[in-house]
């Protein structure tokens, strides 16, 4: 038996439950993996409150960890127990001492990088990835506007698009944001309680407008980000922290020739290849300084519920991660 959170019915954080499960062995094509180090990210938020569906209840939450493997299924080559692993998307049950993982969902993570700094970085790094490498192409010359450029997502995403070439705009809700989000490559911040993001952006762009706009905050700052755009300009949601946005008429979007894309990791990590190209990226731009990973939070596994009340009263900053309860009592 092994320490996980359940959830048995969607809610608050109050639903998050601290109890024994068991841990079986792997199967074929399956490892098991002692957890060192959880992500916690918004997405276990939208899960919770039932934003977005689970297959099955109860359900674990959490879909980033890094971990020990601690056992092997029949026929996998490539992995050994003693290996230190990490993944994010696509597999959830990560809020555990210990869990199963389809070894084809894993990589290496390299012994330079502490895993609490690896669970903090496959996910909102893939993430981040796939939108100024794939989704929208970055490069020098573009102006991009990012909201919660203080989050976990935004910190990295304004590091990497600043180290590319872009002129980076950030929006953040408080001063000591906006001196965290300077630091990492916003050359514009935005007060976004006190300032109108749209006139600051127009102002600051001289009425030209921007190339892109990474929107993870939705119904809030959806209708200003479009405004936010250049002819022929790229929205791209890829979050709704304060809520579904409203639907969009395709004539509005016509007005400008605007492109709108709602991308999710799954799809940009489908095959291994992608994934490990996609993660050695990462990787090679935290060991290059590229990406400096601000964790900034850290609660132990069984507070799981706190964290998240902090995660959604905006009380954190950069990446929050869950340490298991066992590895505490170690350390």
């Amino acid at each position: 038996m092994v320490k996980a959170i359940r959830v048995y019915e969607l809610g608050g954080p109050e639903v998050l439950k601290w109890e024994d499960v068991q841990i079986g062995e792997p199967n074929e094509g399956e490892i098991r993996v002692k957890n060192q180090a959880i992500g916690l990210n918004f997405i276990d938020v939208y899960f919770r409150k039932g934003v977005y569906k689970v297959a099955t209840m109860p359900f674990t939450p959490g879909v980033e960890a890094v971990g020990v493997v601690t056992a092997v299924g029949p026929g996998i080559t490539g992995w050994k127990v003693g290996d230190v692993v990490a993944y994010a998307g696509g597999i959830m049950g990560s809020y555990s001492e210990e869990q199963i993982l389809p070894a084809n969902k894993v990589v290496p993570l390299p012994p330079s990088i502490d895993p609490t700094v690896g669970a903090s970085i496959m996910l909102n790094g893939l993430t981040v990835h796939y939108l100024v490498r794939w989704c929208f192409k970055v490069e020098p010359g573009h102006i991009v506007l990012v909201h919660a450029a203080a989050g976990g997502v935004g910190s990295l995403l304004c590091q990497w698009a600043n180290a590319l070439g872009a002129t980076v705009i950030g929006t953040v809700s408080t001063n000591a944001k906006a001196v965290q989000a300077k630091e990492d490559g916003c050359h514009h911040v935005i007060l976004y309680k006190e300032e109108d993001f749209v006139a600051r952006v127009n102002e600051i762009t001289s009425g030209n407008g921007v190339h892109v706009v990474y929107d993870s905050v939705g119904k809030d700052t959806f209708q200003g980000s479009l405004a936010c755009l250049r002819p022929r300009g790229f929205m791209v949601n890829f979050g709704q922290s304060s809520g579904t946005p409203d639907p969009v008429p395709l004539p509005s979007l016509g007005a400008k020739s605007l492109f709108l894309a709602r991308p999710s990791l799954v799809h940009y990590s489908a095959t291994r290849d992608e994934l490990l190209e996609a993660a050695g990226e990462v990787f090679a731009n935290v060991a290059s300084g590229v990406l400096r990973v601000r964790v900034n939070h850290k609660y132990p596994l069984s507070q799981a519920a706190q964290a998240h009340t902090d995660l959604e009263s905006r009380k954190t900053s950069g990446s929050v991660v869950l340490i298991p309860d066992c590895i505490g009592r170690t350390s």
